[in-house]
């Protein structure tokens, strides 16, 4: 019999205190934040964004990106530094600020649209790059499932909600004849949505109008041709140019009196009618958790491209007003979002 104060007994109790402490640690540690697992003390990480507008206007996109950045653990000025390089809506510039990026030797570059990645993936096959969205990823992965090479990401899912939106427009103005669409032709991700909406709009009895619009200067022209050819509603395609300009468009629609369906949130904002697509912030917050993966070793080749998983149906009654336009219950039961 081995009595209490004994020495073995001693020695027992010890290495039990001893095993439970690094079970303890064990079992603490997986339940840490990924933030305090992910960094590697001391390593300051670079981080490239090559964006379709300004930080001002892509505002609550980034903030998301950012947020989620520091819930990882990415401090920026302690541990991450973010070089913010904008297009402001001429596509034409991305490869020009890529080149710059490259120079500054960042570890990944995040991008948004088809340009920016078409930009990026040109000027590097070896740094990684995350699509925080992108129209149509095929035009730069393998497959969604198994990407290869650097690149990997989110889809928007552009193309295949462009017949989504022709529907919500016919609904929003049923007496609808002829339906346009403000696209930048020049932009490839565009043409095949053009190519959606001439499907859509005619098995909806509608008429299809193209308005090719390739810099600023072709943006109220095409809404007097619009006006001029007596379209009904307008369809606005997602793009640099849309997205720079977004609040010059919604003034363009309001005074000619043309219901428009915009592509995200971030236009109705800018006083834009109604918005049908994916949440860009969530896509964004999203975009950051592959940045994070990639930072601690994972390689892009092996991430899979993944598509949206949150949309948004969002009015704005203040703009129908504008134009006289009665919102149909149908449409104001199904919003996640009416601004008054």
């Amino acid at each position: 019999m081995i009595r209490p104060s004994s020495p073995l007994t001693m020695l027992l109790s010890r290495h039990t205190r001893r095993r439970e402490f690094i079970t303890f640690l064990g079992g603490a540690a997986a339940g840490w934040p990924l933030a305090a697992r992910a960094q590697q003390p001391g390593r300051v990480w670079r981080i490239g964004v090559l964006e379709t507008t300004s930080m001002a206007l892509n505002a609550a996109n980034f903030e998301a990106f950012r947020q989620s950045l520091r819930d990882l653990g990415y401090i920026e000025e302690q541990n991450l530094i973010i070089e913010y390089r904008s297009a402001e809506g001429r596509g034409e510039r991305f490869a020009d600020l890529a080149a710059d990026l490259l120079r500054l030797n960042v570890d990944l570059i995040v991008t948004r649209g088809t340009p920016a990645v078409l930009a990026a993936k040109g000027a590097t096959t070896t740094t990684p790059i995350v699509m925080a969205a992108m129209g149509d990823p095929l035009m730069v992965v393998a497959s969604l499932a198994d990407p290869g090479g650097n690149i990997t990401g989110l889809s928007g899912s552009t193309t295949d909600l462009e017949g989504k939106r022709a529907e919500v427009l016919k609904e929003l103005v049923p007496g609808a004849v002829r339906i346009a669409g403000l696209y930048n032709m020049g932009n490839p991700v565009v043409p095949p949505l053009w190519n959606e909406l001439q499907t859509a709009a005619r098995k909806l009895g509608l008429t299809p109008q193209l308005l090719d619009i390739r810099k600023v200067e072709d943006i109220a022209p095409a809404f007097a041709d619009a006006t001029s050819q007596h379209a009904d509603a307008l369809i606005v395609s997602v793009d640099a140019l849309t997205q720079k300009n977004r609040s010059f468009i919604a003034q363009l629609a309001a005074g000619h009196g043309l219901p428009a369906i915009y592509v995200s949130k971030e236009y109705i904002d800018a006083g834009g009618l109604i918005a049908y697509g994916p949440s860009y912030p969530d896509l964004y917050r999203r975009a950051a958790i592959y940045v994070d993966k990639i930072l601690r070793g994972a390689s892009p080749s092996s991430l899979p491209v993944e598509q949206p998983t949150k949309f948004e149906l969002i009015i704005n009654l203040k703009a129908a007003r504008a134009i006289g336009l009665q919102v149909p219950m149908t449409l104001m039961v199904r919003a996640d979002e009416v601004i008054e």
